[in-house]
């Protein structure tokens, strides 16, 4: 009841708006009575996968908490683990407002941010002064003037830079946002990368003696064969987990409505079908080798349980926590 009043008011706003709102509210209340309106107690439904032992199998996906500023109320909304970022090396202020657009009645969203942060080194403060017993999740990539055949450069710095913090890190190589960076899912470009992401990560271990997995982020908008070619390199490379999806181009799905011809990645309900095909593929060709950690349309605990069923080891909400929530993660997690 609480967080539908708030949407109500929320929702007036422009969706950038709210979004910033929401951020600094969530800093404001961190450690006062006033983390009432969302703290919750959940069972504990641990999980393991990539080495780790999550809480709970829920978790929030990147995009959300760009800069790391709100790892503790996420923390102390019951998620199981929290994926902060994308964050590049140098801070970059993304594209030309506005840039994120609510399709209300298909409870999607569009955005065309263009990883706007404030750079990795300040992500780290943030990291560094959290308290938090959740997995923390770090998604990396790459700033939009960096050539796309110089990209790998841009995930090595991210890397090296926020390995001892992570629990786990994601490579996004799937936002539509970023000129040309969607080519680094395919063929060469990709066992490239992600042969260069892996040497990284075993001297990073050794330096560290820790073993930080790694985990790639790909798009919804796949053939079969690209989803086949991607599992090869997956495991090739000897690659932790996969996570599927992030948005999509596609507007089969909410052609006609308002905001539906906005350029950007779609997210939310209409993504939902396909993002649960794509792991249900994974699942198939890489079995329990590689765990796929699902996200994409989750808006209730019937559509964590399909993208479970399909073989997800994991889940995230983005858009469905926007329309639905902390209350979703609890009735998520309640039921399973």
């Amino acid at each position: 009841m609480l967080y539908r009043l708030a949407r109500t008011g929320f929702f007036q706003l422009d969706a950038e708006k709210a979004h910033d709102l929401a951020i600094q509210n969530f800093k404001r209340f961190t450690g006062t009575p006033l983390d009432l309106f969302y703290r919750q107690q959940l069972p504990a439904r641990p999980v393991e996968c990539m080495g780790l032992t999550f809480r709970n199998p829920v978790g929030l996906a990147a995009g959300l908490d760009k800069n790391g500023e709100c790892i503790e109320a996420f923390d102390a909304m019951g998620f199981g683990f929290v994926e902060v970022g994308t964050v590049t090396p140098r801070p970059q202020s993304g594209n030309d407002k506005p840039r994120l657009f609510r399709l209300v009645q298909a409870e999607g969203i569009i955005n065309r941010m263009g990883f706007n942060n404030l750079g990795v080194d300040n992500l780290i403060e943030n990291v560094k002064k959290a308290k938090f017993d959740c997995v923390l999740g770090i998604n990396i990539g790459k700033n939009k003037d960096t050539p796309i055949e110089k990209g790998a450069e841009d995930y090595l710095i991210c890397m090296e830079k926020v390995y001892q913090y992570a629990g786990y890190i994601a490579v996004n190589i799937s936002s539509p946002n970023t000129p040309g960076l969607r080519s680094l899912q395919y063929g060469e470009a990709l066992d490239e990368l992600l042969a260069e992401l892996k040497q990284k990560q075993s001297e990073l271990a050794a330096k560290h003696d820790k073993y930080v997995p790694l985990a790639l982020k790909i798009a919804p908008d796949l053939s079969d064969d690209e989803i086949k070619q991607i599992c090869e390199s997956l495991i090739k490379n000897n690659i932790d987990g996969v996570i599927a999806t992030n948005t999509t181009l596609d507007r089969s799905m909410v052609d006609g409505m308002k905001h539906a011809n906005e350029a950007g990645g779609l997210s939310g309900r209409p993504v939902q079908l396909r993002s649960t095909e794509v792991v249900r593929q994974l699942h198939e060709q890489l079995g329990e080798q590689i765990p796929v950690i699902g996200v994409g349309g989750i808006d209730s605990y019937v559509a964590a349980k399909e993208k479970m069923m399909a073989g997800a080891k994991l889940v995230q909400v983005y858009s469905g926590f926007i329309y639905h929530g902390p209350g979703l993660v609890a009735k998520i997690v309640k039921n399973l």
